[in-house]
């Protein structure tokens, strides 16, 4: 399948340690992809592997079809990708409607009220804080503010890294109904996330991240009522040692 963004047998390593082995996935325009897996696993990695941090070792990773392996981090974020990071590493003393400006340096600010009044209409809570310094948000609307942040670039594809992560339950809903919202609207979002329920819901394709390879793959669903998946990811959600080992074993 060609796409969007296409990871082709790519390797990267930290010194001698080799994070990611032979990974190739697809993600095709309009749709959504979730990559789960087990802490340490190399999702994270991979999603920073696109922005040439690291850079990859061998295989090639595309992106509409040209190749960004060696391309600067500013040309591949200037191409359509943005991410909003795991951790969300805002920038805390600034207000969130700076934050949001910032997020309009790689493509300038030609569409900057536009796309303030836009984030605003998505995120009313934004609204309400945008005067607010980032620090004095809560950990839900810090996540939403990281998204807005990376939406400010139009981009064609965004990178979301555990946005989940530290959040109370009615919060992580409320961030994947946002996340289904621009799903409705075309956008197109490949999402790390180890809440694997939620990720598996929201995306058409996903695919099973261990040890640095890929080791499934299927549809949301077809993940969702695998046995393999519901046991190591859907259970205890990815604190069942056995049934990972199981996964890891099956190859």
């Amino acid at each position: 399948m060609s796409g969007l963004l296409e990871f082709e047998a790519v390797d990267v390593f930290y010194g001698p340690l080799q994070a990611l082995k032979g990974v190739s996935l697809t993600v095709a325009e309009g749709e959504t992809v979730a990559l789960i897996g087990a802490n340490g696993a190399g999702k994270s990695t991979l999603l920073m592997s696109i922005f040439g941090q690291p850079r990859i070792a061998s295989g090639e990773i595309r992106f509409r079809g040209e190749s960004i392996s060696h391309k600067s981090t500013h040309f591949i974020a200037a191409s359509g990708i943005a991410q909003a990071p795991e951790g969300r590493r805002i920038f805390a003393d600034m207000t969130v409607e700076e934050n949001l400006q910032m997020g309009t340096i790689a493509i300038g600010n030609r569409f900057q009220k536009e796309d303030l009044d836009r984030m605003y209409a998505l995120f009313p809570r934004l609204l309400e804080r945008r005067k607010q310094r980032a620090m004095t948000l809560s950990g839900g609307e810090q996540q939403m503010l990281a998204i807005a942040r990376a939406l400010m670039s139009r981009p064609s594809l965004l990178l979301l890294d555990e946005p989940s992560l530290g959040l109370a339950p009615i919060v992580v809903k409320q961030i994947f109904t946002i996340l289904r919202e621009l799903t409705a609207q075309g956008m197109t979002l490949f999402l790390v996330e180890q809440n694997a329920r939620h990720a598996l819901k929201l995306a058409d394709r996903g695919y099973v991240m261990v040890n640095g390879e890929i080791r499934l793959s299927g549809s949301g669903a077809e993940l969702l009522n695998n046995e393999e998946v519901r046991s190591a990811y859907l259970g205890a959600e990815l604190n069942l040692p056995q049934a990972l080992q199981k996964v890891c074993n099956n190859d």
